[in-house]
């Protein structure tokens, strides 16, 4: 089957203190933005959805270092064609997942919140992937993958697969390891390890790093949003 040259971009609806409990995590804004931003360039039409329909945006995605200069403006102009979509996106029971050649799981800190039993963003995965499609996943994003099965399979889609994610090492260095851990869930590479993936990651917490295996491309961190979805893009093309 022809798929259809349309993206999916998942956001996370979950929002938790973090820092002491002194800032807020929702969804890191340019990990929404860069695939978007490539996407579009691409040539492909975007929508974006989350379990509940709604979002809160994380206050260390808007600080300086990770926002700033043309993404900020985008992201400040409510009237954005970004922020129209974000801000109107639908609740993820409302999305045909049949409509969609890739999939891109989006995070921030909340996604280990409310991705692992996001069964509806779930269920929209599993379709493209069942129809053939790419599905990608950045930072925390891949904490989706905790209960997202193969329905061909009933396996887990990425037991056997190598992937990235955010490294434990760097929730350490961020100092939020204990409230996170305090949440219940389990960190991208301990959720792989369970799920028979092999997790893999560059030397520095920081780098821009992806690895694509098949259909299935992840991401290390913000500043790997874009190449991952750029990765995404180059997979559905060999299709």
């Amino acid at each position: 089957m022809t798929l259809p040259r349309r993206a999916l971009i998942s956001i996370t609806s979950a929002h938790a203190t973090l820092f002491q409990g002194k800032e807020t995590t929702g969804v890191f804004i340019s990990e929404a933005l860069h695939p978007y931003k490539v996407l579009t360039a691409a040539g492909f039409e975007v929508d974006f959805t989350s379990e509940t329909g709604t979002y809160t945006p994380d206050w260390l995605s808007q600080q300086p270092d990770f926002l700033n200069g043309e993404d900020l403006a985008t992201w400040q102009d409510t009237n954005s064609e970004f922020r129209k979509k974000l801000d109107n996106m639908p609740m993820a029971a409302d999305i045909d997942g049949s409509r969609y050649g890739i999939f891109y799981a989006s995070a921030g800190h909340a996604a280990l919140i409310d991705y692992p039993t996001a069964s509806n963003l779930q269920k929209i995965a599993a379709q493209v992937w069942a129809n053939g499609g790419i599905v990608s996943a950045v930072c925390h994003g891949p904490a989706l993958f905790a209960n997202l099965l193969d329905p061909a399979t009933n396996e887990p889609i990425i037991k056997g697969k190598t992937i990235t994610g955010f490294t434990t090492e760097a929730e350490i260095t961020m100092g939020i390891m204990e409230e996170l851990q305090s949440w219940g869930n389990d960190m991208i590479d301990g959720m792989a390890a369970k799920l028979g993936a092999n997790y893999t990651r560059a030397q520095g917490i920081w780098d821009d790093y992806h690895v694509v295996d098949g259909r299935l491309v992840t991401g290390q961190n913000p500043a790997s949003a874009r190449s991952t979805a750029q990765a995404a893009v180059e997979a559905f093309e060999k299709l």
